[in-house]
């Protein structure tokens, strides 16, 4: 009788060849429209996707998207329209490596490049000399961290929200633990989740380790981001959710305010857990609106 590791190997490579070529799935008809209604600049031979939408009359404050790992601007769908009607431009982009935009590979991707594809972004749409509202969650809000370091002599940034802020190396959060296992399966195949577009398949070990790059970097890079956040005076804001399994209440909340105690705080209902855009998007957009309409 063969041994036991050899009968699972036989079965197991075939099935795994099989999935590795599975094509995937085809695009929703919302999908599709997120796509068309946006367009694509780029950054260093890298196509990005972007949406760039002219809402509120008589508006001068434009606000930019920065959306979490693994999945992409499509996260802020529910809440689009909600900010048109408040924002003169509201501004979103896949970073490279997910959604829409192109996913080189071998390639070294890290938080700074991300920062400096916004900052691009900024500059293709002439508003470089503007400032501007980040709206930012999970990954993103390292990014922003960045943004914030980089501009923080230039006042580029004018308010910053976290939505679910992601553990900073056991310094904004509590636990090193970002959750990796959540990529076990196939971004589209998570409860819950509206798919998100043509985001990165974990069975891919090389480009899932390339991109997860950044709880590295984040740890790395504590000092620097977390310093940022402690020494601006851009107004902050956090949207918790306390049933968010990756910042568990009432723990999170408590390091939070100790670290960051000049940020305000909104805690929505109990049931809300690390997507409170997607779970409740009407308390997420009362709860961004009141604490942008406070200025």
């Amino acid at each position: 009788m063969k041994e036991w590791w050899v009968q699972v190997g036989l079965l197991t490579v075939p099935l795994l060849a099989v999935y590795l070529h599975i094509p995937p799935p085809k695009l929703s008809p919302a999908l599709l429209s997120w796509r068309s209604s946006g367009g694509y600049f780029i950054y260093k031979d890298q196509n990005i996707f972007y949406r760039d939408s002219t809402g509120a009359v008589g508006s001068s404050d434009i606000v930019v998207l920065l959306h979490g790992f693994p999945t992409s601007s499509y996260d802020w769908c529910k809440i689009w329209e909600g900010l048109t009607q408040r924002f003169h431009r509201v501004i979103a982009l896949d970073f490279v490596g997910f959604g829409f935009s192109d996913k080189p590979r071998p390639h070294r991707y890290s938080i700074f490049e991300q920062a400096s594809i916004v900052e691009g972004l900024v500059r293709h749409l002439g508003l470089h000399h503007q400032r501007i509202n980040l709206l930012s969650h999970d990954y993103g809000d390292t990014v922003a961290q960045e943004l914030l370091h980089s501009s923080l002599s230039s006042d580029t940034i004018c308010r910053l929200i976290f939505v679910s802020l992601l553990p900073q190396g056991g310094s904004v959060g509590f636990t090193d633990s970002t959750s990796p296992h959540r990529c076990v399966l196939p971004p589209e195949q998570f409860p819950g989740w509206a798919p998100p577009a043509g985001t990165i398949r974990c069975v891919n070990n090389r480009f899932l380790f390339s991109i997860l790059q950044y709880i590295n970097q984040r740890k790395k890079h504590r000092d620097r981001w977390v310093g940022a956040l402690m020494s601006t005076s851009v107004p902050l804001h956090l949207i918790y959710g306390p049933l968010d399994p990756v910042n568990p209440h009432p723990e999170f909340l408590q390091l939070y305010k100790k670290v960051l105690p000049m940020s305000t705080v909104s805690v929505l209902d109990d049931h809300i857990s690390h997507y409170p855009q997607l779970e409740d998007p009407t308390g997420f957009l009362n709860a961004y609106l009141n604490f942008i309409n406070s200025f």
